[in-house]
């Protein structure tokens, strides 16, 4: 008779639970900033913080970034260039008409010259000026600045 504690199989470290992976993104994305790294992993890796990370890019706040495929929830690697002072997530993802862009961005951002407020609208993830161009509301997803 083999005697097993039943112990044994309760002994695993509790895991937090990941409620939002973009949240996690975006959060690994600022520490990593503030400690002067030079590229960042961030896992997992999910559609909407590549295109988040494209927005970012297109603005010039992350350099190139390269998406790894490991079969799980993949990972990204973003070279960093220290343009970021901060970036968030905004939770509940809030409705955004085009009128209410101004009170959103006034209220997120440092100033009216720069920062970027993040939204996914049925035109596909971008940021408040480009949705303001194509005219249409949507989501918000978070900012950068």
């Amino acid at each position: 008779s083999s005697s097993v504690p039943l112990v044994e199989s309760f002994t695993r470290a509790a895991k937090m639970v990941r409620m939002s992976v973009l949240a996690d993104a975006l959060k690994t994305l600022n520490n990593a900033e503030k400690a002067g790294k030079r590229q960042v992993l961030i896992r997992p890796c999910s559609k909407v913080i590549v295109k988040y990370l494209q927005v970012m890019q297109k603005h010039g706040y992350v350099g190139e970034f390269e998406i790894i495929d490991d079969h799980r929830g993949g990972k990204v690697v973003v070279e960093l260039i220290g343009r970021i002072n901060k970036c968030g997530v905004i939770s509940p993802r809030f409705d955004l008409t085009l009128g209410s862009i101004e009170q959103w961005t006034s209220n997120l951002l440092p100033s009216r010259q720069f920062g970027f407020v993040v939204m996914t609208t049925s035109l596909g993830i971008m940021d408040h000026e480009e949705a303001r161009r194509k005219s249409t509301g949507g989501k918000i997803l978070g900012f950068f600045y």
